[in-house]
């Protein structure tokens, strides 16, 4: 309950407050991207109940070529994590928490067995250890012969693993802590 009264009021005043930073990241990624700007995508949740998460676009395709990139809008939107702002509203309906493991798509977390599962008792969260840790995912991907054999082998596992020990320390004072290592990655 002290958790989801936190979600809540750390999601108003980060919209309240950071409104103009939602709205000017919205503007950029609409004319970056030639698009409504927002991005939708279904994700696990909550006891593996599949959702849809709320991101800025980030990515423009090309008309001609149909080829898709990240613009530099949106290199810069992902850098600074403005592109998770919209988040807040699945935070402010429920669906996800401040700290939690971060959702991700089917074929992950929902195919979990054993002492695994226990995670999916977690709403997803915008920041946790494993995102803090694998801040830089893309680049490690992109290093790799075989960037999904390497997810599926290194990654994934010690995500699953550090999420796990979050699930069994889990605390206020914890999530606080998160949150102000993730201020901190963010800004400095």
């Amino acid at each position: 309950m002290v958790k989801r009264f936190f979600d809540i009021i750390f999601s108003l005043f980060i919209l309240l407050f950071f409104f103009w930073v939602v709205l000017v990241s919205w503007l950029l990624a609409v004319i970056d991207t030639r698009t409504n700007g927002i991005f939708l995508q279904a994700r696990i949740g909550q006891f593996g109940i599949p959702f849809k998460i709320y991101k800025l676009r980030t990515i423009q395709v090309s008309s001609s070529s149909g080829d898709a990139r990240i613009s530099k809008i949106g290199k810069f939107l992902r850098g600074y994590k403005l592109d998770e702002l919209p988040q807040l509203f699945n935070i402010l309906i429920g669906e996800m928490s401040v700290v939690g493991p971060r959702p991700d798509l089917p074929g992950y977390y929902d195919l979990l067995e054993g002492e695994n599962r226990k995670i999916l008792e977690l709403k997803p969260g915008l920041t946790s250890e494993a995102a803090l840790k694998y801040n830089n995912e893309a680049q490690l991907l992109e290093k790799q012969v075989v960037p999904l054999l390497y997810n599926n082998k290194t990654i994934f596992p010690d995500k699953v693993q550090l999420n796990l020990d979050y699930y069994c320390h889990r605390s206020f004072w914890g999530d606080i802590r998160i949150i102000l290592k993730t201020i901190w990655f963010i800004f400095f």
